[in-house]
């Protein structure tokens, strides 16, 4: 265990990494570039802690922790207050997954809330009459992107089994946010007034409008009655307010208009079921890491934790280079792999063993240099389908909260209405999601191998959502993180893995690093926090990060400490906060 133990619980500025981490002897170093200024979000606690996007959201979830709640409860409180103050990532028209770790029992279950296609979907749905994939914009603010939706049915399924706070008392923060208004921050007002397609469409317009005409800008209060009252009929009628009765009626009679109508019926909306499943838990270390099962994209993770355990990374640190590139080459093996095989579990076969057998990522571990060249071909593990090439577009909306309570359960979850807004198009005050653009367009390869994500009924997407738990040598909760942002969400949230567990970097320390998404012949990353000299040295072995890329990750985490404290750590690149009871 490299640092971990550290007795120090501040969070130093990036200048000191050179000073912090063990770099290997002869590797070269270089400093990274001053972390921009902002307030400091770590936290340390004895207690229960909350990591968030949104102030409003982490106090929420505190006054449900002070009220005696479970991390669980104190989700759905969360989640209701995001759907309101950070539409443009998460809500209660979309999807979530979590990773739950119960004290008690020491067990680590999964709980998916993916949206699924309805009944009605087919396999060209996304193929314009020329035989050709429509173009990704007209798909995504058609109706036909909306999936079933799974986070509120998640939620409750969870509450009900984790949960000590009635469901009702859940959502009364939101709802007074709702219906006296709440501050519109910074993050929000450069949505709403962007240039996503979504913020144009006629229900996003309509909201974010005020009554001279203009656009809702930082700072101003913005009401959303509507959504009030769609959280009053939630507390009082629980889950079923949103799948069956007027609120489902609304959903589907939104997802039918426009030129391309989506087929969501009201039998797609009450028959919908989360899944819930131990959790996808591998060694690694003296540790064991804990993920969703696929169509959750969390077992690539693993594999390039796996893979870098046969590399020298754990001797270097965030100074040097060559650890940068083969982080770099690992996430290139990662999606290489990823992209081929994971897909909805009930429709392909996901060769889950064979991508994590020790042998195999030993022989993929061969394909981490210390310089990057031409991309990766996927491998061949045991037990791996014929499958066609993946065509897949993953947007980076989403967002990522941690919860742990007083009594050592721990939730980490990730959600999202996909893109920007969803889809544009609202229901109740809350926007609906975009998820089934999540499937590959293209269904078939040209010589006929199906697409491991090809759209098909009632199928739930491929999904990089990768909410991750952390297990000691011991059994016990050690630490939670995750990230909002698309297809690099697995990159985000590996970095930060890799500065916790072989770097010795303190959680701020971690989720603060630049991030570097390699996948396929592109690379991409937080050119400004590089600093020039590490770009070039990038550069030079090939790692082509340029200036003016930006990599804007929302990871939230939480560690234990060796004296039994929490310390958590929020993305400083957004408006989150780690903070304690």
């Amino acid at each position: 265990m490299r640092r971990l133990l550290s007795p120090s619980l501040l969070a130093p500025s990036l200048l000191t990494l050179a000073l912090l981490a063990p770099v290997a002897a002869q590797a070269e170093s270089i400093p990274l570039a001053p972390t921009p200024a902002k307030p400091v979000s770590a936290s340390t606690t004895a207690k229960g802690m909350v990591a968030a996007a949104n102030p409003l959201a982490v106090e929420a979830g505190l006054r449900v922790l002070r009220d005696g709640g479970s991390a669980v409860d104190a989700a759905v409180a969360i989640q209701a207050v995001l759907s309101l103050v950070e539409p443009q990532s998460s809500g209660l028209g979309g999807g979530a997954f979590m990773v739950f770790y119960d004290a008690k029992t020491g067990k680590v279950t999964a709980y998916d809330g993916r949206e699924k296609a309805p009944n009605g979907a087919g396999p060209d749905m996304f193929m314009g009459a020329d035989g050709k994939p429509l173009p990704f914009v007209t798909a995504l603010l058609s109706g036909r992107s909306t999936g079933v939706p799974g986070a509120v049915a998640m939620l409750a399924h969870a509450q009900k089994a984790h949960g000590k706070s009635p469901w009702n008392t859940l959502f009364k923060d939101a709802e007074t946010l709702a219906a006296d208004g709440f501050t519109v921050s910074p993050r929000l007002a450069g949505m709403i007034n962007g240039r996503s397609p979504q913020a144009g469409q006629p229900d996003a317009v309509k909201y974010f409008t005020k009554p001279d005409g203009t656009r809702y800008q930082a700072g101003d209060v913005l009401k959303n009655p509507a959504y009030a009252e769609t959280l009053r009929r939630l507390a009082a009628e629980g889950p079923s307010a949103l799948y069956e009765g007027p609120i489902a009626q609304a959903i589907v009679d939104r997802v039918h208009e426009g030129e391309l109508p989506g087929s969501i019926s009201l039998e797609d909306l009450k028959t919908y079921k989360p899944r819930e499943a131990a959790a996808l838990c591998r060694p690694w270390k003296v540790y064991q890491v804990c993920v969703p099962n696929p169509q959750s994209s969390g077992l690539a993770i693993i594999q390039a934790l796996q893979m870098l355990e046969h590399t020298d990374i754990g001797k270097r640190g965030p100074t040097d280079p060559v650890a940068w590139t083969q982080l770099a080459q690992a996430e290139r093996v990662m999606y290489a792999d990823r992209d081929r095989y994971v897909g909805d579990p009930d429709f392909v076969t996901v060769p889950v063993a064979g991508l994590l057998d020790p042998k195999y990522v030993a022989q993929r571990a061969k394909l981490i240099t210390d310089t990057a060249g031409a991309p990766p071909p996927f491998g061949h593990p045991k037990g791996a389908p014929k499958v066609g090439v993946d065509l897949t577009q993953e947007p980076g909306g989403t967002t990522h909260l941690v919860v742990a309570d007083p009594q050592g359960n721990v939730v980490s979850m990730t959600t999202t209405v996909e893109s920007i807004f969803g889809n544009g198009r609202m229901v109740g005050g809350f926007f609906l999601n975009n998820q089934l653009t999540d499937f590959s367009f293209t269904p078939t390869e040209k010589d006929g191998a199906p697409a491991a994500n090809a759209i098909a009924a009632g199928k739930r997407p491929r999904s990089s959502m990768a909410p991750l738990i952390v297990l000691d040598k011991k059994g016990k909760f050690l630490a939670a993180v995750g990230s909002p942002g698309g297809n690099a969400i697995l990159s985000y949230n590996l970095k930060a893995m890799v500065g916790l567990f072989y770097w010795g970097l303190n959680m701020q320390e971690a989720v603060s690093l630049p991030n570097l998404v390699a996948r396929g012949e592109n690379f991409s990353g937080d050119a400004d926090r590089f600093g020039p000299a590490m770009l070039d040295a990038l550069n030079k072995r090939g790692v082509k990060v340029r200036v003016g890329q930006l990599e804007t990750s929302g990871l939230h985490g939480v560690i234990v400490r060796p004296n039994g404290v929490l310390e958590g750590g929020a993305d400083p690149r957004r408006e989150g906060v780690a903070k304690g009871l």
